[in-house]
């Protein structure tokens, strides 16, 4: 049996021994960012948007309309504030308080997406470009709904992978679910003509930041709860 102690012992020094290997990551997505929204600001109806935008649009049909949309529906804000709650009360009611506490705390990722927008403050896609499925409020870059499928369901993942108790059936089927919604998501929303491709690329880098941010601390706090 393993030693769950141990394990996070262990787990927690691979990473401290490769300390600049986090750094070098965060240096690289933020930098990457940076870039990328200085692109959007020179360019912010570039070819490369506009072009993906009718690739991804040249062949719509109702039920491909309807999987698109089903695929965004968990990343609209009260949707998303009653998944997250919802998954975190699951956790609860099972045993696992500190689990949820940070699914929780996913959902601050989508107040950091809401942030970078009004900074950017990039327009969304309009009809004359793209055609609009699904409108959308506030903002085009980053996809708030990439950066938080990216925190939120990046980490239910990463629990399904790492929670051994739960039978594996579940873990395997939830871990499919959280990484095929997680990939699928940019391109719903640049198909629904809500956002750019430059907005989605965006958004899985900041959503990747703040995964990281909070597997890191959550690792943290499991060394310390296990050294006591």
């Amino acid at each position: 049996m393993v030693n769950i102690k141990q394990y996070l012992i262990d787990e927690f020094r691979r990473l401290r021994h490769h300390p600049r290997l986090g750094f070098y990551f965060v240096v690289i997505l933020a930098t990457a960012f940076l870039l990328l929204t200085t692109f959007v600001h020179l360019l912010p109806n570039s070819n490369i948007d506009v072009e993906f935008s009718e690739e991804m649009q040249e062949h719509q049909y109702p039920w491909l309309d309807a999987i698109m949309k089903a695929i965004s529906w968990f990343g609209h804000p009260p949707v998303a504030l009653a998944v997250v709650l919802g998954t975190a009360l699951i956790f609860v009611v099972n045993g696992y308080k500190r689990e949820a506490l940070f699914i929780v705390l996913s959902i601050f990722s989508a107040g950091v997406a809401h942030l970078l927008k009004i900074l950017v403050n990039r327009p969304r896609p309009t009809d004359d470009l793209v055609n609009i499925i699904e409108s959308a409020k506030f903002q085009s870059f980053p996809s708030g709904h990439t950066v938080l499928y990216v925190a939120f369901f990046g980490f239910l993942a990463y629990l399904m992978h790492h929670l051994e108790k739960l039978p594996r059936r579940l873990r395997w089927t939830v871990g499919i679910f959280c990484l095929a919604l997680i990939f699928s998501v940019p391109f719903s929303r640049v198909y629904l003509g809500a956002h750019w491709l430059t907005d989605v690329t965006a958004g899985f880098m900041v959503g990747l930041l703040c995964l990281y941010g909070i597997i890191r601390w959550y690792l943290k706090g499991k060394l310390v709860l296990a050294q006591h």
